[in-house]
């Protein structure tokens, strides 16, 4: 059936594919061995991006979500038109040095170094039901950071959504410890 959704079990939704298909691979980028899955490509199909956010916006619509918090850059894309069509707030997670106002944040490692996300103080509070969002999950440093930092104010977080997973990085593995579920829609296995 079409409309059934990917992760009820009951069958593949015929989205996904279109969905899968619309994702670019690009060899040796950023670096030698990598195949990197650029979901640009995703961004200039209307009916695949559309898909996106129509599939993300059928799981929760029924899940008392008050934040969608989309990580910078692709979140932001993919998290705006979610939060619009589940009439809730939208709070872009940003790179350190990116917000005007005042603002809290959480570190996290990368190969090599560590990077920051921030957001703007207040924006999420401890009553908030919070949906984070991001276009891929890797190694999941970026998305264990997102979880953090919505503890640092006291939020639920109801769930992490992405529209592509490595499951071989073991992203999904690092949120474990934090009781957050992953809800992906493409999995690629490849490095």
């Amino acid at each position: 059936e079409a409309l059934t959704m990917a992760a009820s079990g009951e069958g593949k939704d015929a989205r996904l594919e279109t969905i899968s298909r619309s994702i670019r691979e690009i060899p040796n980028w950023p670096k030698e061995g990598i195949l990197f899955q650029d979901i640009t490509t995703t961004l200039l199909d209307p009916v695949a991006f559309g898909h996106c956010v129509d599939i993300l916006y059928e799981r929760y619509r029924d899940k008392g979500v008050t934040v969608v918090a989309g990580f910078e850059a692709r979140g932001l894309i993919f998290g705006a038109p979610l939060a619009l069509r589940l009439k809730c707030a939208f709070v872009p997670l940003r790179k350190p040095k990116k917000l005007p106002g005042e603002t809290i944040g959480e570190e996290y490692s990368l190969e090599y170094g560590t990077d920051r996300i921030e957001m703007h103080v207040g924006h999420v509070k401890a009553s908030d039901k919070v949906l984070l969002v991001d276009d891929l999950i890797a190694t999941g440093g970026t998305m264990v950071a997102g979880v953090k930092l919505m503890q640092k104010v006291g939020a639920q977080v109801v769930e992490a959504a992405c529209i592509l997973e490595l499951p071989l990085l073991k992203g999904k593995d690092k949120l474990g410890p934090y009781n957050v579920p992953l809800y992906t829609m493409v999995h690629k296995d490849v490095l």
